[in-house]
């Protein structure tokens, strides 16, 4: 009699873990749970006010680095960004759009806040010193070089288009491909705010 109960219970919780494992949260982006980026994070706003992650808590943060004059990933990206935050409707208040710059010598601070606010008002633009963007960068796995006419400043920057997707506790959990349909982006971005 011991034996059926033991494996009554057994079998019980068997079910109870498969169904957890159910309902763990699917993504469309690739999942980088456990990666540690968002304390590099630190970096003056267009305004100059030092940023960090604490700044943004209880929102899902995507952070995105690139530069104004960007001629496709980057107003591609910022639209997307924009359209998703729309689709959230009141909860778009709840995801920050954080444009890191790679392009400090050229993006001033007062191009930043235009731009992105072109995109979306709330928005949030970052640049820091070449230092401070190079550490940033580089914390965050990003690639950004200069390419074309360096001397004469008509170049262009090669750098990573992907979108860096952080959950309301600070913690860094997707990494979203340049190119995601809106429509993926808003249902992992929903998974997010839910808290999975």
């Amino acid at each position: 009699m011991n034996f059926l109960r033991t494996l009554l219970a057994a079998l019980a919780l068997a079910g109870l873990l498969a169904a957890c494992a159910d309902k763990a949260a699917q993504f469309h982006a690739t999942d980088i749970t456990g990666a540690d980026y968002g304390p590099a994070l630190k970096m003056p706003d267009a305004s100059g006010k030092t940023r960090t992650m604490a700044d943004f808590s209880g929102k899902v943060v995507a952070v995105f680095f690139g530069y104004t004059q960007c001629p496709d990933a980057c107003p591609t990206s910022l639209a997307l960004l924009s359209d998703v935050t729309r689709r959230l409707g009141a909860d778009g208040k709840r995801l920050q759009v954080v444009f890191v710059t790679v392009d400090p010598e050229r993006d001033t601070p007062q191009q930043l806040g235009q731009y992105t606010a072109a995109f979306n008002p709330t928005f949030l633009a970052l640049r820091g010193s070449a230092e401070q963007t190079s550490a940033v960068a580089k914390a965050f796995n990003v690639f950004y070089e200069k390419r074309g006419d360096i001397a004469g400043g008509h170049y262009t920057m090669d750098h990573t288009a992907g979108i860096y997707l952080l959950d309301p506790k600070g913690r860094t959990r997707l990494f979203v491909r340049y190119g995601e349909t809106p429509e993926n982006l808003l249902a992992d971005t929903k998974v997010l705010l839910a808290g999975k």
